[in-house]
């Protein structure tokens, strides 16, 4: 691997400037600069568990005649506990393990809507196009092991979780699908989202195991908020973020696993811009670490057959919809990023820069209808 595994994060570089120009630089990079919360319950509980914690305050103006509407939010970044190898129980464990820990750091923070990376109760194995044993990994969305597991804590915590999972559909032919699971703070299954863009992209093939998602683009109303899951790939897909915002999503998730050499530069840009252009908030969260699996496996790029796909860069950061963003967890460190945001900012940016009311979604319509169509011709004027 390239040495770009091994710094940390961008951070960590830009604070060995002097205090002036970094403040200036981290200005222009990440926005309106964010205040940190106090959170010292959970810095115990993280320091115990051994997870990076970073945490952050988007604020919206004051407003006459409404309260803010303040949400907490975490999200989760981890490296695999065990060799990709592992027995799937003992993996499942690990991993449960793992992610209680997490929860109940988020609970001592304050969070109220938790989300994991994609695919988080297991290796990232879908591009070895092996199918056994990770489809083994695959469960039903409404009742299957990890859902119920998750179920308990969000109760026992007040806490909306979204579950992102390889689904298995008993009830249409055993298909497996790319889902997130939303669990509400009543411990309730509250609906699921299944990945609309399956890349087809380096090691990422990941159409051996399962095809692009039925379910649109879901809002999930909640006590805290309304939200939505951009599953990993969809993040390159504009129209799949405007989608989520037509429906009235204010927070946006996006679990994801990507790779240092494929999407590093992509990453940073893609959900905060998201979030301009759509007035809402957007949280990244990306694997971290490498995995290493047994058989060797391709690309089909010419290149040599390996055992890993590289290193998942984490980096994990929350955009707000005036373009400011958080400092990002690290590429190399199990973390967790608990943010406060006040939804009110999400229509106070749409007053100032108008973009949804300027938008032409009536001419962009007439145009895609075209398109689709096989005779279509594009609308070039040449000479």
């Amino acid at each position: 691997m390239s040495s770009q595994q091994h710094f940390t994060s961008i951070e960590k570089i830009l604070s060995k400037l002097p205090p002036d120009d970094y403040q200036n630089i981290r200005n222009v990079l990440y926005g309106k600069p964010t205040s940190k919360l106090d959170l010292s319950d959970a810095e115990t509980k993280a320091n115990d568990y051994d997870l990076e914690l970073v945490s952050c305050r988007f604020e919206a103006s004051p407003e006459q005649l409404r309260p803010p509407k303040i949400v907490r939010v975490g999200i989760f970044q981890h490296k695999l506990p065990l060799p990709p190898n592992t027995p799937i129980k003992e993996m499942r464990d690990g991993l449960y393990k793992l992610a209680q820990n997490a929860i109940e750091t988020a609970a001592k923070g304050g969070v109220n809507i938790f989300c994991f990376q994609e695919a988080w109760n297991m290796p990232f194995a879908f591009c070895t196009r092996e199918k056994q044993p990770w489809c083994e990994y695959a469960e039903v969305a409404e009742f299957g092991p990890t859902t119920i597991f998750l179920q308990q804590l969000a109760k026992r915590y007040n806490m909306v979780v979204i579950s992102p999972i390889l689904e298995r559909d008993e009830v249409h032919g055993q298909t497996i699908w790319n889902t997130a699971v939303v669990i509400d703070n009543y411990g309730d299954f509250l609906g699921k989202h299944r990945k609309n863009h399956i890349p087809r992209v380096g090691d990422f093939n990941e159409s051996t195991y399962y095809f692009e998602g039925n379910t649109g683009h879901p809002v999930f109303q909640t006590e805290f908020g309304k939200i939505a899951i951009n599953i990993c790939y969809g993040r390159h897909h504009p129209l799949n973020w405007l989608m989520f915002g037509l429906n009235g999503a204010e927070i946006v998730f996006n679990p994801s696993a990507t790779v240092g050499n494929l999407s590093e530069p992509l990453w940073g840009i893609e959900a905060r811009n998201a979030a301009i252009a759509n007035s809402y908030f957007t949280c990244a969260i990306n694997r971290v670490g490498t995995e290493i699996f047994e058989t060797e496996f391709t690309s089909g790029d010419g290149k040599p057959a390996h055992k890993e796909f590289g290193h998942f860069y984490g980096s994990s950061y929350i955009a707000a919809p005036d373009g400011s963003r958080s400092q990002g967890l690290s590429r190399d460190k199990t973390g967790l990023l608990i943010a406060e945001l006040d939804l009110n900012l999400c229509r106070q940016v749409r007053d100032h820069w108008s973009f949804q009311m300027t938008q032409r979604l009536d001419m962009y319509a007439e145009l895609l209808a075209k398109v689709v169509q096989p005779d279509f011709k594009p609308q070039i004027i040449k000479k």
